[in-house]
């Protein structure tokens, strides 16, 4: 396979805290430096969350302004795209960043069980936020922890509801939700292919499934997902030592499946994006 792999790294998330691994960025400075260690190793796509002083998940639009601006000035073409997850806020609040125009946004389609509570999407949220971005030119990452919400996202594609280019990433190791289970993620694969053959999709684990679904996303053709939102640990025994090192390990995966690691401009292409 020659087709470049668009490596994401999700940086932060809503969970993660210092007290799980140190590095685990939560100020927008920590941000910045961290995503541009992850950029230079190969990253192309930066998922992004905030924070508030005390580590708790926030949607503030000024902390996502400011880290923004970080950004574009220290990681030049990187994508940006800003989570619109429910644990960062509730109602339209998850979308209150949109008019800040990142290039990407996450957006769920559906709602699921999550390891204590239910993540909750439903239909007239999911409509807003796909309004809003549609409204910002902002291209959705579709997160999809069930089979259902792929097929959500086809039918809104093609009936013009989402806005670029279709962009699916089956998130698979959450608690309570989707497991990591290779003939799920290779029927996930088939229904991309067979339904939706002018997409890209990616592909998530989470925790120690981090490395197994990378892995099999980058063998099958697809892009995946790496850091410490997702992750906090290279083994067992080892902490991350930075969101660049598990984006170095993606890459290494790549390597073996003699697959080129994409540019900022290679993944700007492959996603239709400006």
């Amino acid at each position: 396979m020659t087709k470049p792999c668009i490596i994401c790294v999700a940086i932060t998330g809503s969970l993660p805290t210092k007290a799980n691994n140190p590095a685990v960025p939560i100020t927008v400075e920590e941000q910045v430096e961290s995503t541009q260690e992850a950029f230079e190793a190969g990253a192309s796509i930066a998922h992004c969350h905030v924070r508030n002083d005390d580590q708790t998940p926030t949607s503030d639009p000024e902390r996502f302004g400011r880290l923004l601006e970080g950004l574009r000035q220290h990681c030049p073409g990187m994508i940006v795209q800003f989570s619109t997850g429910g644990r960062s806020g509730a109602g339209q609040a998850r979308g209150g960043m949109l008019p800040l125009a990142p290039d990407m946004a996450s957006l769920s389609v559906g709602s699921n069980n999550f390891p204590t509570r239910v993540y909750e999407n439903p239909p007239d949220l999911v409509d807003w936020l796909a309004s809003e971005m549609r409204t910002y030119h902002v291209t959705p990452e579709i997160e999809a922890f069930d089979l259902s919400h792929i097929l959500r996202a086809i039918d809104m594609h093609g009936k013009g509801q989402l806005y670029g280019k279709l962009y699916v990433q089956f998130v698979m190791g959450v608690k309570n939700a989707m497991p990591a289970d290779r003939e799920v993620f290779d029927f996930y694969v088939h229904t991309m292919k067979t339904r939706a053959p002018q997409a890209e999709w990616c592909a998530a684990g989470i925790g120690p499934n981090q490395i197994v679904v990378n892995e099999w996303a980058i063998a099958a053709g697809g892009h995946t997902r790496t850091g410490l939102e997702d992750n906090v640990r290279l083994d067992r025994d080892r902490l991350a030592p930075s969101n660049a090192a598990l984006v170095r390990r993606a890459a290494e995966l790549c390597e073996k499946y003699e697959r080129p690691v994409a540019s900022w401009q290679e993944a700007r292409e492959i996603l239709a994006l400006a």
